[in-house]
């Protein structure tokens, strides 16, 4: 399987599943992903594929501070309705790294491993997603915003001529290449860049320890942050609005 050499340059996250340890499935229970793992299950590498991953890796990074995060012991919170935008399409990613589902997920055994009720939707947050810990109740608030990382100029014209079907393999192939060249900027350029991606710990929450992988937003106002990764708005008129939302 052939694809960007920057998949493999996104950093990976480690977490331990008990209940993969519980059934023999992984030796100590410890499960890795990487952004190839998000891009599988979606189909495609996008912006709001690779928010939805890195927000993850951060958001758990300052929950659990050096701890491996436990997967299926964290809860995720949506603003927005599941079939809102793009949200459903980060839900998936957030339930395939986290574990968390709604009612769909593993029922558990004798009362343990009950992976349901884990992913919400329709809640009320400032920003785009709340990551809880169940066992201590820590949580951060987690927004991207990538309209921060520009697009290549020739963008809007090589997707239309794509889809209209006016585009010679040479400008298809060009087309793939920016998108991913964006995609690239997004995570690794400004995988840091707190105006990019955004981990507020609320007041009094103990996650406000400054992270390796960057502080969280504190003392500033987050409305700037709450619009979604979504980035149909730049090219008007190629996506419907089931899609592109009000963003």
């Amino acid at each position: 399987m052939s694809y960007p050499e920057f998949f493999d340059a996104v950093p990976r996250l480690r977490m331990r599943d008990p209940l993969a340890a519980f059934l023999g499935a992984v030796e100590d229970g410890v499960i890795e992903y990487g952004y190839i793992d998000a891009v599988k299950l979606a189909g495609h590498s996008c912006p709001t594929v690779a928010s939805a991953y890195w927000l993850t890796y951060r958001a758990l990074g300052a929950l659990y501070r050096g701890e491996l995060p436990e997967r299926g012991g964290i809860r995720v919170e949506f603003r927005e309705d599941r079939t809102f935008g793009v949200t459903g399409v980060m839900a998936n990613i957030v339930s395939l790294l986290t574990g968390a589902t709604s009612d769909t997920g593993f029922k558990g055994l004798a009362g343990r491993f009950d992976r349901r009720n884990l992913l919400l939707f329709n809640v009320d947050l400032q920003l785009d997603m709340r990551f809880t810990r169940t066992d201590t109740g820590a949580h951060v608030d987690v927004a991207a915003h990538v309209r921060q990382v520009p697009s290549d100029p020739a963008m809007a014209l090589l997707l239309q001529r794509s889809l209209s079907g006016q585009a010679d393999p040479e400008e298809q192939r060009r087309f793939g290449a920016i998108w991913q060249d964006r995609v690239r900027r997004t995570l690794l350029d400004h995988g840091q860049d707190n105006k990019v991606f955004v981990i507020h710990c609320l007041p009094g929450d103990t996650t406000t320890v400054p992270m390796n992988d960057g502080e969280c937003a504190r003392g500033e106002s987050i409305a700037q942050y709450s619009s979604p990764p979504c980035y149909a708005h730049e090219f008007s008129g190629f996506f419907g609005e089931d899609e592109a939302g009000d963003c």
